[in-house]
């Protein structure tokens, strides 16, 4: 289940496409938006990641730092960051404790086929790591627009 706004985000620690260690304690004092997606190269996931990359200076500059999950190893990661020269970091969490801890785990089915998957979703904690907002079933396009307005209005 999706978690509510006002709770305490879940901890991690996992590796970037870079093999650096993540962890969320790491921006204190900044907002996360995290925000999971199925899997890199794949055509909803790489508008998401290139919006997300268009916008990052302007994230940051509101003091937001973006942070993608998937299932995808490092090596993956690398791969589709060097591609389409991404500029977030993006968290491989291939035995899915993060996406599970948040709730993004969930049975799907497409053409009559029911499976587990990630649910394409995005969470922005607060600086002091507490969850401020969440989107679920998230469209590719637009979404990285939406979130970026959220913050400023806030």
């Amino acid at each position: 289940m999706i978690l509510e706004n006002g709770i305490k985000a879940p901890q991690f620690t996992q590796l970037n496409q870079s093999g650096n260690d993540i962890s969320l304690s790491d921006y204190e004092g900044k907002k996360v938006v995290l925000y999971f997606y199925p899997k890199d190269n794949t055509p909803g996931c790489t508008i998401q990641a290139n919006d997300f990359t268009k916008l990052n200076d302007e994230f940051s500059n509101s003091n937001a730092v973006v942070l993608g999950v998937s299932k995808d190893s490092i090596k993956s990661h690398e791969k589709f960051c060097n591609k389409f020269s991404l500029t977030i970091d993006l968290i491989s969490d291939e035995d899915t404790r993060i996406i599970e801890s948040y709730g993004v785990w969930q049975e799907k089915k497409l053409y009559g086929r029911v499976y587990m998957g990630i649910v394409r979703s995005t969470y922005l904690i607060d600086e002091k790591g507490f969850i401020e907002n969440s989107w679920t079933k998230v469209k590719s396009k637009g979404h990285a627009e939406e979130v970026l307005e959220f913050i400023k209005n806030r």
